[in-house]
């Protein structure tokens, strides 16, 4: 039996932080790289303001910062990612929120992922709905000012880390 996206978000252990000796790449550089949980990534993702997008890397640079890391994985930041969206999907489905605005993360250069829910087109249109200008070039989707609208997460703290905010909890 597999797991629900929302079991998947909510049923994770603990970050952890791993030392590379060596480099495995050119996105794995030695030094001490964070292997985050779902449900931190669904925390920060929560705190995303309407109006504003989170780069993947500033994502990535947040939940390291908040280990002491060097940097986060971007394969299971990427994966993670990926179950945040699909939890706030099945929650939409179940009629259950608010949210985790997913649509608000977007690639470094202002792309927008074609991986989440419903492709770069339904991105396209929650980011307009969210006061974003994208630009539709052809097939691609840009946003037309990343700086412009980039939000950078404040520390999660002890606290928050790795638990998303309690939505009955007024803020």
């Amino acid at each position: 039996m597999s797991l629900t996206a929302i079991e998947q978000r909510d049923q994770t252990g603990p970050a952890k932080v791993e030392v590379l000796t060596a480099a495995r790449g050119n996105s794995y550089p030695a030094g001490r790289m964070l292997i985050s949980t779902p449900r931190e990534v669904d925390a920060i993702v929560r705190r995303i303001p309407e109006g504003r997008v989170l780069a993947i890397g500033a994502l990535r640079a947040a939940l390291a910062r908040d280990h002491q890391a060097d940097y986060a994985c971007p394969r299971t930041t990427d994966a993670f990612l990926r179950i945040v969206a699909d939890a706030a999907e099945e929650e939409r489905a179940a009629g259950r929120g608010p949210l985790a605005p997913y649509w608000r993360v977007v690639c470094d250069d202002g792309t927008l992922s074609d991986k989440l829910p419903g492709g770069d087109g339904a991105q396209a249109r929650r980011l307009e709905g969210d006061g974003v200008h994208v630009l539709h070039l052809g097939k691609r989707y840009l946003l037309s000012d990343v700086e412009h609208y980039a939000w950078s997460p404040p520390p999660l703290g002890k606290a928050g880390r790795g638990r998303p905010p309690d939505p009955r909890r007024k803020r």
